[in-house]
């Protein structure tokens, strides 16, 4: 049995292995679980082995790069066309392994373990925000339910809450009290874990040169440049800064046939998270800017003068995801451009 390439549906417990050989036919069909598959693989001879890159699979990768194989993940959307007939282990296995023979397959660079532990960082993070939004819009909800109303903003609430609380004429019971009273120490519980995962990212963006250098473009702070490390590394899966943005979903979409061009508004693929904090700090840097001597500068204000706001702001967050991944790949710092 000679194995050309393996594809390997990666599950919680069990993994479906399709080994091919250099015709494309297939000359093994095994399922294993983690131990299993580790001993199995080896005994084998160094091969490419493709995986869909999913929760686990960049472990397995590291694993099997250290054994001399040719470890390569995909995006899921991008198997799927290989998928043959109904949808099963082996059947994904095969369509794994027909798709990383695919010389113009995109592939997910494996992940290190920093860049994992720095990924997990941001999504407690961000689990933690979602948790506070719904325990704010839950004390929100029950004042409502008694008519009482209070103006937008988490910290319009949590300053009208104690008066509240005490005011005769709201009337609230006692039952209620004790409730608003445990959701307001959960806010202020995550409050206090949020501010100490941001605090731990600002020290890791200290001491990681490629976080400083990401740092150091207007309108990206600690959590987005770490963000964007943890998610591309070194930047170099992408051929060119418009890539990165294409993939971060900050282009505009292409509807076009019969040689006429149609571009509607951005893809909104890719990351969302990153694109979400991109449009956001480039919302906030046009709102507060205050240096139009730049080139970026005095291009920002004049297209702000001219678009609407959103426009404004992707329009922004585009030409700083191209900036990041010139940084990233080049090893440089930021350098502001006189405007001309």
């Amino acid at each position: 049995m000679t194995v050309g390439t393996i594809g390997i549906d990666v599950g919680k417990n069990w993994f479906h292995l399709i080994g091919l050989d250099s015709r494309g036919v297939i000359v093994t069909r095994q399922r294993f679980n983690r131990a299993q598959l580790l001993r199995f693989m080896s005994k084998l001879p160094p091969c490419v082995v493709g995986m869909e890159a999913s929760c686990g699979s960049h472990h397995l990768a590291r694993e099997l790069s250290g054994m001399g194989f040719d470890a390569r993940l995909m995006s899921a959307k991008f198997v799927r066309p290989f998928l043959k007939g109904n949808k099963n282990d082996y059947l994904d296995a095969e369509a794994i392994a027909e798709a990383v023979q695919r010389p113009s397959m995109r592939f997910v660079p494996i992940k290190t373990v920093e860049q994992l532990d720095l990924q997990a960082i941001h999504r407690t993070r961000s689990g933690l925000i979602s948790r506070r939004t719904g325990v704010i819009n839950q004390i929100r909800s029950f004042l409502q339910d008694r008519g009482i109303t209070v103006p937008q903003g988490p910290a319009v609430l949590a300053r009208a809450l104690p008066a509240l609380m005490t005011a005769e004429e709201a009337r609230l019971s006692d039952s209620i009290k004790q409730l608003i009273r445990m959701l307001r120490e959960q806010w202020v519980s995550i409050n206090q874990q949020v501010d100490e995962l941001e605090s731990e990212l600002r020290s890791i963006v200290e001491r990681d040169d490629a976080c400083k250098r990401l740092a150091s473009i207007p309108g990206i702070g600690a959590i987005t440049a770490s963000a964007i490390v943890a998610a591309i590394g070194d930047g170099r899966m992408f051929r060119s800064g418009r890539d990165f943005a294409a993939w971060l979903g900050l282009v505009p979409r292409q509807h076009s046939t019969g040689g006429r061009s149609t571009l509607l508004g951005i893809s909104k693929r890719g990351n969302a998270y990153i694109r979400t904090l991109l449009v956001h700090g480039s919302r906030c840097m046009l709102r507060f800017f205050k240096d139009p001597d730049t080139a970026i500068g005095r291009w920002a204000v004049a297209l702000k003068s001219r678009a609407h706001a959103n426009v404004a702001a992707v329009a922004l967050a585009n030409k700083q995801a191209r900036t990041a991944w010139a940084l990233l790949t080049q090893g440089t710092f930021y350098q502001a451009r006189p405007a001309v």
